[in-house]
């Protein structure tokens, strides 16, 4: 049976910009030096704020006042299945620290497609995209 993570990510918008972050070389190449948002997974006995919250001063130096949810995606890598919750989240700066990954990019909506995305990360893109549009034309 193959592992299952659950994991939480913070979608974090500045202005009309939202954080991609990009992860390290890794020996499973279908996660190395891929896109994500950033986050982590949730521990025992933690909510899914909470999670999010650590996760992002943990990677990030940054503290969050207030997320909101966005989509849960479950999605199958070779070798292991994730749960991942997406939050989204606003900051009052751009300025973070790279504690954990090796580059970041804030990236506008027309933008968002222009990095090579972690597969588990799609869904959320793509639901980013729609928030986005539902808000401008609605």
């Amino acid at each position: 049976m193959k592992k299952h993570v659950e994991v939480v990510a913070g979608i974090l918008q500045y202005q009309d910009r939202f954080l991609a972050v990009q992860r390290a070389e890794s020996p499973l190449s279908y996660v190395s030096q891929k896109w994500e948002f950033p986050g982590g997974k949730v521990e025992q006995g933690e909510s899914l704020i909470e999670a999010l919250k650590r996760e992002l001063q943990e990677e990030l130096t940054i503290t969050i006042d207030h997320a909101d949810f966005l989509l849960t995606i479950e999605h199958r890598y070779p070798d292991f299945d994730i749960t991942l919750h997406c939050f989204l989240c606003q900051l009052n700066t751009p300025d973070i620290d790279l504690n954990v990954h090796i580059d970041q990019r804030w990236l506008q909506r027309d933008q968002l497609f222009s990095v090579d995305w972690a597969e588990a990360d799609i869904p959320a893109v793509d639901r980013l995209h729609f928030v986005i549009d539902n808000k401008v034309g609605g």
